[in-house]
């Protein structure tokens, strides 16, 4: 795909949109794939994003990058959009941070596997004495587990074993997310405190 002249594009909303005309704006290209809806949200917001990823320590190119994957984002998401949930600057704001993350975690991995030496080898394998101490710290993980009150040791189960991040747990069981946070906070503890009694 062709780059987007984040300068050009710029000009072209000189006027300041309210929140409202931005929502009505962003709704239009989610109904509609409405070009001149973008282009005004284009024209406002990119720059916006830009210069906020430059304050954040990224270079000019990796800023424009992310304003640009930003804005691309905002044009396939368009239809996730809820003007009762969130305002339209808050959304693309939020849609820039998760670029910048996954920018940085890109970054992580290449960097890493650069640092990769050839002649590094896998671990010997686990010795007998290793596989039974294993076992034994597993069986004391089940039966800690099983004295968790049913709601979290499913949130823990969940949470760690099935790897689910604390929204989808929170959707799935129809309840906040500040109450699966607690439930992990306080399961974890009694875990704790369970497993340390029968070191």
């Amino acid at each position: 795909m062709a780059r987007i002249g984040l300068m050009k594009t710029a000009g072209q909303t000189k006027a300041l949109l309210s929140a409202d005309e931005l929502a009505r704006l962003l709704l239009s290209v989610a109904a509609e794939q409405d070009r001149l809806a973008f282009a005004m949200l284009f024209g406002h917001f990119a720059p916006r994003v830009k210069a906020f990823m430059m304050r954040c320590g990224l270079s000019d190119a990796a800023a424009e990058d992310i304003a640009q994957e930003t804005m691309l984002a905002m044009w396939h998401k368009a239809s996730y959009f809820d003007p009762r949930r969130a305002a339209v600057s808050t959304w693309i704001f939020t849609i820039a941070r998760n670029q910048r993350i996954n920018r940085l975690r890109r970054e992580r991995v290449q960097q890493a596997d650069v640092r990769l030496d050839p002649s590094d080898e896998p671990d010997s394998p686990a010795s007998g004495e290793d596989i039974a101490i294993a076992a034994d710290r597993e069986q004391q993980v089940r039966s800690a587990l099983s004295a968790l009150p049913t709601e979290q040791a499913t949130i823990v189960r969940l949470s760690f074993f099935s790897e689910r991040p604390h929204a989808e747990i929170a959707r799935e069981l129809g309840i906040p997310l500040g109450t699966v946070k607690s439930r992990v906070r306080l399961a974890l503890g009694r875990l704790r405190t369970l497993l340390d009694g029968d070191a």
